[in-house]
C-alpha cells in the first residue's frame, strides 16, 4: 500500500463542559516529526497525542492544532492571605493615629492591596476530558491517514505509468543495441575509403571496432536497470513505509541511465535515454511525497 505524506484531518468532540477541536496537516519530511500546539494546561497530554498519531503515520512532518473551549478546563479558587491583610489593617490604623487621620479602613480597600487576594487556577484532572481529547485526535488522524491513502493511490498510478515507459525504452534499446556495432563498422569503412584510396587494413578496422564495442557495451547497465525495475515493482506491493527505498532505487536507475547515455554513441539510444530520464524525473517528484 502506497501512502502519500500530504494530508489533512479534522475532528470536533463535545460534552456538557467542553468543546475540543483537533486539526492536523502533514507534508513531506525525511523523518517523522510531530509538532503540537495545545493550551498550556493540557500539555501533559502531548505524549499521548503523539502516540495516538503514530498509529496512523510513520513518516512526514505533522502539525497538530488543538483548540479547547469550555468551563471545565480549570478550577478557580480565591486565596486570601489573612495574616497579610491583618498587617495592612494594623498599619493603616497606626497611620491614622500617628498622623491624626480619620480615614476609614474598609474591606474593599484591603482586598485591593497587593498580595491580599488572588485567584488560583488548578488543573482539572478529569478522565472523561482526556478520553474526549484522544477521541478527537484519533478521528482527525484517521481522516489524515485516509487522505494520505487516496493521495498515495494516485501516486501509485503515476509511478506505474513511468515504470511502463522506462521498460519500453529498455526493450527498444535491447533490440537496437546489437546493431550499433555493425553501423559503426560500416561508418568506419566508409570514412576510411573516402580518405584513403588504397584498400583498408581489415585487421586494423577489426581492432578499432572491437575497442568501440567494448567501450559501448551496455549489457550490464541494461541488466541492472531490469533488476531495479523489478525491485521498484516489488517495493510498491509492500505494506510498510517505502519512500526512502524507492528514492534510493530511483537514484540507482538514474545512475545506470546516465552511464548508458555516456557509453552508447548512437542517436536512437540517446533518444531513449532522454525518454527514460524524463520518466525518472517524474518518478523522483512522486517518490519524494511517498511515506
Amino acid at each position: 500500500m502506497v501512502y502519500s505524506m500530504t494530508g489533512f484531518g479534522r475532528s470536533m468532540k463535545k460534552n456538557e463542559q467542553l468543546s475540543i477541536t483537533v486539526e492536523m496537516k502533514s507534508v513531506n519530511h525525511r523523518f517523522c516529526e510531530i509538532s503540537i500546539r495545545i493550551p498550556r494546561q493540557w500539555i501533559v497530554f502531548e505524549d499521548k497525542i503523539k502516540k495516538a498519531i503514530l498509529q496512523y503515520v510513520k513518516r512526514g512532518k505533522i502539525e497538530v492544532f488543538v483548540n479547547i473551549e469550555g468551563d471545565g478546563l480549570v478550577k478557580r479558587k480565591l486565596h486570601i492571605d489573612w495574616d497579610l491583610m491583618k498587617e495592612y489593617y494594623n498599619s493603616l490604623q497606626r497611620a491614622n493615629e500617628q498622623f491624626s487621620l480619620h480615614d476609614r479602613v474598609t474591606l474593599s480597600h484591603l482586598f485591593q492591596l497587593e498580595g491580599v487576594a488572588e485567584i488560583i487556577e488548578e488543573e482539572t484532572n478529569n478522565e472523561e476530558m482526556e478520553q474526549l481529547l484522544l477521541a478527537a485526535v484519533k478521528e482527525a488522524a484517521e481522516q489524515l491517514a485516509f487522505m494520505r491513502k487516496q493521495e498515495g493511490e494516485a501516486l501509485l498510478v503515476d509511478i506505474k505509468t513511468q515504470l511502463s515507459s522506462i521498460e519500453k525504452s529498455v526493450q527498444a534499446i535491447e533490440e537496437w543495441a546489437p546493431c550499433v556495432i555493425d553501423h559503426y563498422r560500416e561508418r568506419l569503412m566508409k570514412r576510411i575509403n573516402e580518405l584513403v584510396p588504397l584498400p583498408a587494413d581489415e585487421s586494423r578496422i577489426l581492432t578499432e571496432v572491437a575497442i568501440f564495442a567494448e567501450k559501448a557495451d551496455i549489457n550490464e547497465e541494461l541488466k541492472r536497470i531490469r533488476s531495479h525495475l523489478k525491485q521498484v515493482a516489488a517495493t510498491l506491493e509492500k505494506d510498510e513505509p517505502i519512500g526512502r527505498k524507492l528514492d534510493f532505487l530511483v537514484q540507482e536507475l538514474n545512475r545506470e541511465v546516465n552511464t548508458i547515455g555516456a557509453k552508447a554513441n548512437d542517436s536512437r539510444i540517446a533518444a531513449q535515454v532522454v525518454e527514460m530520464k524524463s520518466a525518472l524525473e517524474k518518478m523522483k517528484e512522486q517518490v519524494q511525497n511517498i511515506e
